[in-house]
């Protein structure tokens, strides 16, 4: 006869908190998220109105986005606001995709992976670090040669305010490992 262990999972929870995500699609090979990338916009901008964050760096892939928030004092709720966002965005969307039982039977779509990362930023380098990753993140998929040919960024705000040169991240060459000059 075996034990049953039931595993709570523990989310980060410090008020006034800043914080990294990784946020993907149910199905891996879409590209639903650049496609409606207004409708992302808008479910992110109507959540925002309602329970406030910033967003320090964002950058969103055809299937997955990675972002960082910084919320307000007194409140750690990053929950509620990705909840909101993942249902804005499907409710914006026509019905179309795969939905499997499971999901059917909680009157949910099929669009979000249920769970996502998240990892809470200790200090300035390793907010630094995750901003990086997240303004390169088109280069290390393959999307782009250069971070800054990826539209849906927030390099371009960086840039904008003089924190980094448009030549930031270098340019990924064919058939080289790494980045750099070609």
């Amino acid at each position: 006869m075996g034990v049953v262990v039931q595993m709570r999972y523990r989310r980060a929870d410090a008020a006034g908190g800043t914080y990294f995500f990784t946020v993907n699609l149910a199905e891996r090979r879409s590209d639903l998220l650049v496609r409606h990338i207004d409708e992302l916009r808008e479910a992110m901008r109507t959540v925002k109105d309602v329970h406030p964050f910033s967003i320090v760096a964002m950058v969103v892939l055809p299937e997955h986005l990675h972002a960082i928030w910084r919320l307000p004092p007194g409140d750690a709720d990053y929950p509620l606001r990705w909840s909101l966002i993942k249902s804005g965005f499907s409710r914006r969307l026509a019905k179309g995709e795969h939905i499997r039982a499971s999901r059917r039977a909680k009157r949910e779509r099929g669009i979000w992976q249920r769970r996502y990362w998240e990892h809470q930023i200790r200090d300035e380098t390793d907010l630094a670090r995750h901003v990086d990753y997240i303004h390169f993140n088109p280069v290390k998929h393959g999307w782009v040669a250069r971070a800054v040919d990826w539209p849906h960024s927030t390099l371009h705000g960086y840039i904008e305010r003089g924190m980094v040169t448009a030549d930031w991240g270098g340019q990924m060459c064919e058939g080289v490992s790494g980045y750099g000059e070609c």
